[in-house]
């Protein structure tokens, strides 16, 4: 017997397929409207959670317009998730100054403790981590984020001790 995959959105408990019928209720209002895909990817995103090829397609159909142009723009633009995020996003700086004091130390030691890679969300959906090329804290390097959050002179010894502040209990 298969299993069938079932997604609930952890906001307002909707499944999946009421979900998708919001999304092509709501992207229908932007047929014929130029420009509007990226703001209809925003609201579906925000809907949904993420772009995968199942909420592609609904938008494409929606908007009439071919799936290879929504495909396009969504894997062109980093703010569109084509797999599911974490609660919370890791970045650790890697610019130049974030570099040479140890940035890349940073990136080897969460990718232990979080048990993913650069680009990942973590199993239970806490934490997606990512790299950025400056996130404007050159002279308290290395830094790093957790969603609007920066920690500044951040060592490797410290990491469990910041993580720790954002696990759920």
């Amino acid at each position: 017997m298969e299993e069938q995959k079932t997604t609930k959105c952890c906001c307002c408990g909707n499944g999946e397929e009421e979900l998708l019928n919001l999304i092509k209720e709501r992207a229908a209002g932007y047929l014929g409207q130029e420009g509007a895909l990226i703001q209809v990817l925003h609201m579906a995103q925000g809907i949904y959670g993420y772009l995968p090829l199942e909420v592609q397609t609904v938008v494409a159909e929606a908007l009439q317009i071919p799936l290879a142009e929504v495909s396009g723009v969504v894997t062109f633009y980093s703010f569109f998730a084509t797999q599911p995020r974490g609660k919370h996003t890791i970045r650790v700086c890697l610019g130049t100054a974030c570099y040479v004091r140890g940035g890349k130390k940073i990136v080897e030691r969460l990718k232990e403790l979080l048990g993913v890679e650069i680009g990942d969300t973590t199993k239970d959906r806490q934490f997606t981590f990512e790299v950025a090329r400056c996130i404007g804290a050159c002279g308290l390097a290395p830094a790093m984020s957790i969603d609007d959050q920066v920690f500044k002179q951040v060592n490797p010894d410290k990491l469990e001790q910041i993580l720790a502040r954002f696990e759920e209990a």
